[in-house]
């Protein structure tokens, strides 16, 4: 048998983060589905909102709180924000080679609801590479590259390990703590700005356990997204481009954003995100004959020199000029596109799965509450640093002297033998994805969501392969719970 202290299931910012706060004398194994930097960690370009000094975190509680329209935890708000700076402190530590200025100060931008400039980065937009980069180089403990996990090997409230699918064949791996940290739902919407390994699966293992999954209907979508790619994951346009000054216009250069809420392009995302949709239509039934290019909304990025575009925003600058746009003269055609999930795992304050006694979720995979129905810019970083330190925290108060387990519990389960994948399913994947954009995207109706429900639980009783029957779990779970919710609030607008 393989055995561990710890496996984190996950190589995102939270799981590596968790790793570095678990002493090497424990045996850790980190799985990576695939390579560890297909994370949504990786790709994210805003930077990790913190509060900048004592005296700000008042403040960053209330624009967290604001932004989450009521329905978050205020304990857990307040314990990201308070803890904010102990992360930091811990990080430059770290030496994590944080954009500074010519003095050597931290640098701080603002973006959507923020009050004030709060948002440190790395590498201009790089901040998620570089942060990434960086904690993964520390990493002292066993990693496992290709190693997806296909089953959560529970019992009564105590999860003894793992079932892994590696390119050498399918193990059953035990561990006295398991942490959860595989990141959102991105593969369940046709046009997402996630990794490609963030499939969900995790969550259905949950409910197929009888765990909870919570405020599943809050799901982010992102305003400034480019589209016209062939893929399923677009480019994201980070919102720092907003809060550094680029405009959002239609084709004549009218800054509509301002018919919409006061805020402009700094508003709330959700907002943001409902304007331009809602304005896309407009233009489209307005006059459904003119040129394309007249019913898109740009991102307008002339209020920047060509000097600081390419020094603040290198990577979006490199992409886009890749696709021979010329910057940042040239106008960006956008569109809204899936981007985080504030509902998931619901756990308590340390980051515990409620029900369970030795399972842990954490970063996007988690609920703890701080998000409710909309998340604050650049909160999800801070929070999967946040919450996987106060896990492995709890972790290792389970240790006695000398980071020996006290107590444990140990056995050993059949390998299962459920059929990961059937012939039909990649064709299903694409309806699915389909499917929940167009009905359970950024506007919903209630009629729409009952046609998605008829369709997922069609596929669900189809024949399909485990792995997709997980997905069908937690799209069928965040079709119900948007159907539960019958009035709008954040992210969730029902018609």
């Amino acid at each position: 048998m393989f055995n561990f202290d710890v496996i984190i299931v996950g190589a995102g910012v939270a799981g590596l983060y968790a790793s570095l706060n678990l002493p090497k004398n424990l045996k850790v194994l980190i799985l990576c589905k695939e390579q560890p930097w297909e994370c949504n960690t990786f790709y994210a370009q805003g930077g990790i909102a913190v509060a900048k000094d004592i005296n700000d975190i008042p403040l960053h509680i209330e624009d967290t709180l604001n932004a989450g329209a009521g329905m978050c935890d205020e304990k857990a708000v307040k314990t990201l924000s308070e803890e904010s700076l102990e992360v930091l402190e811990d990080l430059i530590a770290r030496q994590t080679p944080f954009d500074r200025d010519e003095k050597g100060d931290l640098l701080f931008t603002k973006e959507a609801a923020h009050s004030t400039s709060r948002i440190i980065h790395a590498g201009g937009d790089c901040t998620g590479r570089v942060l990434h980069s960086h904690l993964i180089a520390q990493v002292s403990h066993t990693l496992w590259k290709n190693a997806a996990v296909t089953e959560l090997l529970i019992e009564g409230n105590h999860c003894y390990g793992v079932s892994v699918l590696t390119k050498r064949g399918s193990y059953n791996l035990y561990a006295k703590h398991i942490i959860l940290a595989s990141g959102g739902v991105g593969a369940l919407f046709e046009y997402h700005t996630n990794a490609y390994t963030i499939s969900s699966e995790l969550h259905g293992m949950i409910l197929e356990n009888g765990l909870k999954l919570k405020d599943m209907e809050m799901l982010q979508f992102h305003p400034t997204v480019f589209v016209k790619t062939p893929h399923a994951r677009k480019m994201l346009l980070s919102e720092a481009l907003r809060g550094e000054g680029a405009r959002i216009v239609d084709f004549w250069g009218n800054r509509f954003l301002f018919d919409y809420d006061s805020s402009g392009e700094l508003a709330p995302r959700d907002k943001v995100a409902r304007s331009i949709f809602d304005y896309k239509i407009k233009l489209q039934e307005k006059n459904p004959n003119a040129p394309q290019e007249q019913k898109e909304v740009y991102l307008d990025l002339s209020p920047f020199s060509k000097e600081f575009f390419y020094e603040r925003f290198p990577n979006i600058a490199r992409n886009l000029s890749a696709l021979g746009y010329e910057l940042p003269k040239d106008r960006i055609p956008i569109s809204p596109a899936f981007h985080y999930c504030m509902g998931g795992i619901e756990t308590d304050d340390v980051g515990r799965v409620v029900g369970m006694q030795n399972l842990y979720a954490m970063g996007e995979c988690a609920c703890t509450g701080v998000h409710g129905a909309n998340r604050l810019a650049s909160n999800s970083l801070l929070e999967g640093l946040v919450f996987s330190r106060r896990s492995a925290k709890e972790i290792l108060e389970s240790y006695g002297a000398g980071n020996r387990i006290q107590d444990s519990k140990s056995r050993e389960f059949p390998l299962h033998s459920q059929v990961l994948q059937k012939e039909q399913d990649e064709n299903l994947k694409a309806i699915l994805r389909h499917l929940m954009w167009h009905k359970v995207g950024i506007i919903r109706k209630k009629s729409g969501l009952n046609e998605a429900l008829g369709g997922v639980e069609v596929m669900l009783q189809s024949g399909v392969g485990r792995l997709l029957r997980l997905r069908l779990l937690t799209a069928k779970n965040i079709i119900e719970s948007a159907l539960k919710r019958d009035f709008s609030v954040g992210a969730h607008y029902i018609e």
